[in-house]
């Protein structure tokens, strides 16, 4: 759901980020309060993990279309709605400034419609009543549960704003109705497909420290110690990132499926764009485009002019590393989940 450039003006880029950035603000103003060391760790493996996830496309069967994690939810379930939402923009911001995946353009929006509903749309209305609700759910049947419903309803948000956002851009070849029922249909199966993925983690999370999860009443000590749970964590990034990326579809995902169709696999056109020329121009995108092209080393997740597949790989391993390690540094720069002294 990555956006270009292209289908943003730049007023609407602004908006964007105006509201990325209001809320990124609040959030690091929440977490100045928070008094739990041990989630520096985890916010550095965990995010790591989403950078790995996020490099895997999974085909939708059928479609001529992929999918895959944007982790808002997997976030704020293990480390709250603020640390999630600043995790998923160290994650966004090393992805387009390095890799060239979403426009700098765009990069407010991209934060807004992948992390915000993720973090806090799904947080305090999905996982959070799921979680504290009554009945004779179990524990394991709640997380599930909040994890399939959150991502399937987030993701529906995430790409109901982008629809909105190229309206309001102007973009002409993109008619509202039309594109939104291109949209909401293919981000409806890539959320199952999310929500289940997110709940194998959590649930692993829960077996093996549950007192990692938000909102687990009377968790226990789990079958592993805190390190052993974030080593397993930073292995399965390392795995995900460095191997399992090299499976990836090749198809376009629900954005690009959308916008340019997939006809050289036998499917629709759908909308039936030019990739080349489609959008808006701008002198703000060109600015925003040379920069990227100085700063992305790696784009695509490749090396430069190659096809070969160590590219991916070392995309991979180098991507989660700069993530678990930017994510660790503004942690500590910040002063948040420090111990604080009793007066």
């Amino acid at each position: 759901m990555h956006m270009a450039d292209a289908l943003l003006a730049p007023a609407t880029a602004a908006a964007m980020y105006a509201a990325s950035s209001v809320t990124a603000g609040i959030s690091a103003h929440q977490l100045k309060k928070d008094d739990e060391p041990q989630k520096l760790p985890v916010m550095a493996v965990t995010s790591a993990l989403v950078f790995a996830g996020q490099m895997i496309n999974y085909t939708i069967p059928g479609t001529g279309s992929s999918g895959h994690l944007c982790g808002g939810m997997l976030l704020s379930a293990l480390l709250g709605p603020q640390a999630g939402f600043l995790s998923m923009i160290v994650i966004l911001t090393i992805q387009c400034l390095f890799f060239a995946d979403g426009g700098l353009m765009a990069l407010g929006a991209n934060i807004w419609n992948m992390a915000f509903y993720g973090c806090f749309v799904g947080y305090y209305l999905i996982w959070r009543p799921i979680l504290r609700g009554k009945g004779g759910l179990s524990t394991r049947a709640r997380i599930i549960l909040a994890s399939i419903l959150g991502c399937v309803v987030t993701l529906q948000l995430g790409a109901f704003s982008v629809v909105l956002e190229t309206t309001l851009s102007g973009v002409t070849e993109l008619p509202f109705g039309a594109f939104c029922a291109l949209m909401q249909p293919i981000h409806l199966a890539i959320g199952l497909v999310e929500g289940a993925v997110t709940a194998a983690v959590l649930v692993f999370v829960y077996e093996s420290r549950p007192a990692l999860l938000r909102d687990v009443d009377g968790a226990g000590e789990g079958r592993r110690s805190l390190r052993a749970t974030v080593a397993v964590l930073a292995v399965t990034a390392a795995l995900v990132g460095g191997g399992l990326s090299l499976l990836a579809s090749a198809d376009p995902d629900g954005l690009e499926w959308a916008l340019f169709g997939n006809e050289e696999a036998g499917y629709a056109a759908n909308m039936g764009l030019d990739e080349e020329r489609f959008g808006i121009e701008s002198a703000a995108a060109d600015r925003a485009a040379a920069i990227q092209e100085s700063t992305s080393f790696l784009p695509d997740y490749a090396f430069a002019d190659s096809d070969s597949a160590a590219g991916t790989t070392v995309s991979g391993l180098v991507g989660s590393a700069m993530v678990a390690g930017a994510a660790a540094a503004i942690c500590l720069a910040g002063g948040f989940f420090r111990r604080k002294k009793n007066p």
